[in-house]
């Protein structure tokens, strides 16, 4: 659909290497001549070193093109590991049937094939593309087939090609030899704007597209250019996917709004920035590691620490709680158990002169509890006049102890305390019971109406 909509006879900008559709800039007709003469002045080595892209393989098909007829040419693209994967990739490409044995023999094979073709007056020429990818040794064994040779000339021309990695490889110090024996370096050079548009024409005339009209604006032409760096590849792919669009859109002509949208569809400019950041290492700082979030990942990071992080805040408030409640409860525990003193002789104290205590009936004294509840605060003690007696609770206030109640509790009921002076003063009102702290449920126990004062105490002479 898009050649007959574009009234192309074939795709102008495939991904193959067709040497037919070679457009020659003035690096890559530089890098052409320098194959060729390379190659017809018998120097041995000739290598072309160029970035990815650049139209390396283009080229070395478009120069065996060339020198097919007065060279028989072996055209090794697939990367061999081992010397003998090597050679014998060598014999198969040349022709001859048996390649087995081991490496001594091969060599020998291929010495008898050298020399025949050069009694027929052709020469060999073995091209090894991506020849940045052999190991050293294959290397070692590519520089001694050189040594084939007579007293005047090679017998054998061969030509590595590779990316800037193999002039790294051929210039180490384990290569010296190899290094020494190539004659010629080549090398390729991205388009400019002009040739980029150049180029652009000439595929699109090789494909057969004959109408005045350009097929490409200007505005498309200088966008293709800036994205592209130059770099063949680029522009082709760059080219075949604005053909589609344009021709699914229904537009004759190829504009600046169509590559736009291309480049957005490839993201072109992300992996500019990568290749820029990749090409400029240097300006990067050893201990700096760059991290740029956008905002969705931002987002999505943050929603991802909030759960987490509310979770962390309850643990920690439940700890908090309970290590607050571990620190209160044993300080009530022992105000709540606390073990009355001993009775000792201790000074009296006075009595607060408004302070009465209320009679019990023996209903209410029943149902209550008997629960040792904390000492009050001591009120300020009230200076009491020294005669004051003590009267005894008439016998219908007379407290009758219910079941569970003891004198404690009693005490602690109607004075607010129960001081062991106190205590002593119940014990001599009530001589019938021996022992306080075992009373019979129904018992009658006489209490004083008010506290006594210490002078009240000292009067009656309380031991």
């Amino acid at each position: 659909m898009v050649l007959d909509y574009y009234a192309l006879r074939e795709q102008p900008f495939g991904v193959t290497p067709d040497s037919e559709y070679l457009f020659l800039s003035d690096t890559h007709r530089e890098a052409l001549a320098s194959l060729l003469y390379g190659i017809d002045s018998g120097c041995g080595f000739v290598a072309l070193i160029a970035k990815p892209g650049l139209g390396k393989t283009t080229l070395l098909y478009y120069a065996s093109n060339l020198l097919q007829e007065k060279a028989r040419i072996v055209f090794l693209f697939q990367t061999v590991c081992t010397p003998s994967a090597l050679l014998r990739a060598v014999l198969t490409g040349l022709g001859v049937r048996e390649t087995r044995g081991n490496l001594v023999e091969m060599q020998l094979r291929l010495q008898e094939y050298l020399a025949e073709q050069y009694r027929l007056g052709k020469r060999v020429v073995v091209v090894i593309d991506e020849a940045q990818n052999l190991d050293d040794s294959v290397l070692e064994l590519v520089r001694m087939l050189s040594n084939f040779e007579t007293s005047r000339e090679k017998l054998i021309q061969i030509i590595l090609s590779g990316q800037p990695q193999l002039a790294e490889k051929i210039g180490s110090p384990e290569l010296v030899q190899l290094r020494q024996r190539v004659s010629i370096f080549a090398s390729l050079k991205p388009f400019s704007p002009e040739e980029t548009a150049l180029y652009i024409g000439h595929r699109l005339g090789t494909a057969g597209y004959g109408l005045d009209t350009p097929l490409f604006t200007e505005d498309a032409l200088a966008l293709i250019a800036e994205h592209s760096e130059g770099i063949p590849r680029n522009i082709n792919n760059l080219c075949f996917n604005a053909l589609s669009l344009g021709c699914a859109l229904q537009r004759k002509m190829i504009d600046g709004d169509i590559v736009r949208e291309v480049v957005a569809d490839l993201d072109l400019e992300r992996w500019q920035k990568k290749s820029s950041l990749a090409a400029r290492p240097e300006e990067k700082d050893a201990h700096e590691a760059p991290a740029v979030l956008s905002a969705a990942s931002a987002s999505s990071m943050l929603a991802g620490w909030i759960p987490k992080l509310a979770a962390a805040m309850v643990v920690l408030l439940c700890l908090g709680g309970a290590l607050f409640a571990s620190h209160l409860w044993p300080t009530a525990a022992v105000q709540a158990n606390r073990v009355m003193p001993p009775l000792t002789a201790v000074a009296p104290s006075s009595f607060s002169a408004d302070q009465r205590p209320q009679s019990v009936a023996p209903a209410e004294a029943a149902e209550q509890a008997d629960s040792v509840v904390p000492p009050l605060a001591a009120p300020a003690p009230s200076s009491s006049s020294a005669d004051q007696k003590l009267q005894p609770l008439s016998p219908t206030s007379t407290i009758r102890l219910a079941h569970g109640r003891t004198v404690i509790g009693i005490c602690i009921e109607k004075f607010g305390r129960c001081k062991p002076d106190l205590m002593r003063e119940i014990h001599r009102l009530n001589p019938q019971l021996s022992d306080l702290d075992h009373i019979k449920s129904g018992q009658r126990l006489l209490i004083p109406i008010k506290q006594p004062s210490e002078a009240s105490l000292a009067e009656r002479g309380t031991p």
